[in-house]
């Protein structure tokens, strides 16, 4: 009901009967005591509440779903699955690397690989959704296995013939007279950048304010600035036109595969697991 707002369409999304879906939302209504739903038109509005509670549960629909394609599995036989779940600079450099060099050792793998938020990847893994979570992470996270890849310094990405291009390293100082674009505070990179503008005794103010690195590199190649970024989501840009310099106030990142607690690793997550220390001990991304 939450995502069809009409009990025909959530009828015969669940192959039900629409009065089947009535009656089920009046008990619902009636053991909880709470109004979910309100009449509009032919629609049906979740009320507040409905809306706080569904919050609270929809980690449950994810735990049935990762439930249900795990005995499907082991009912057709098929144990080579990996669930995998990144952050955007992880999910766009050394995962894809990783697994193209697993498929290639193991072809009747099956995989799914997606590239979701920070919090999302963490509740996935620790639900059971995912089995390995990729995410640069700079602070600890109790809920779930932290086994770190590779320690990196963030980097200032900009056109080859910038005038910054010469400097061995780029300060926040240097970076006043160019449009910065900028990590939103709100995200941990975000934070960290801003804690070096801080330390070093200038206003972080960029002229745009993006929520993902890999946006802030494609503003850069597009020619509307420069950035301080993880030097994940800087490796597909160098050598397009592109370089970076290292960021001082040095600012550390952690690549860090996250998985879930009291659940032994699988014969091809392990596999997985030793592809991604490969390929971050390799120098071929062009990391800085």
């Amino acid at each position: 009901m939450m995502r069809c707002s009409t009990t025909v369409e959530t009828a015969e999304h669940l192959k039900i009967s629409q009065p089947a879906v009535s009656s089920s939302l009046r008990q619902l209504e009636t053991q909880l005591g709470i109004t979910l739903f309100t009449r509009t038109g032919r629609r049906l509005q979740p009320t507040p509440e409905a809306q706080e509670l569904y919050s609270e549960i929809q980690p449950m629909f994810g735990i049935v779903r990762s439930f249900t394609t795990r005995a499907q599995d082991l009912r057709i036989g098929r144990r080579g699955r990996l669930r995998v779940m990144a952050t955007p600079p992880l999910g766009y450099s050394v995962g894809p690397v990783a697994l193209r060099n697993l498929t290639a050792s193991r072809p009747e793998a099956t995989i799914s690989y997606d590239v979701r938020r920070l919090e999302n990847v963490v509740q996935a893994v620790s639900t059971g959704q995912a089995d390995i979570g990729l995410v640069l992470n700079a602070e600890r996270i109790e809920t779930v296995n932290s086994d770190l890849l590779q320690r990196r310094n963030m980097v200032v990405l900009m056109p080859e013939d910038h005038p910054l291009a010469a400097s061995e390293t780029v300060t926040p100082e240097s970076l006043m007279p160019y449009p910065l674009i900028g990590i939103d505070v709100a995200s941990q990179l975000g934070r960290l950048l801003k804690v070096g503008f801080d330390v070093s005794g200038m206003p972080y103010a960029p002229r745009i304010d993006v929520r993902y690195c890999q946006t802030a590199a494609a503003l850069v190649a597009s020619g509307m600035g420069v950035t301080v970024v993880d030097p994940y989501s800087a490796a597909p840009y160098l050598g397009r036109g592109l370089i970076t310099r290292p960021f001082m106030p040095v600012r550390e990142v952690s690549a860090v595969m996250l998985t879930r607690k009291g659940v032994p690793h699988s014969a091809i997550l392990s596999s997985f697991m030793e592809e991604l220390r490969r390929v971050v001990e390799t120098a071929s991304l062009g990391l800085a």
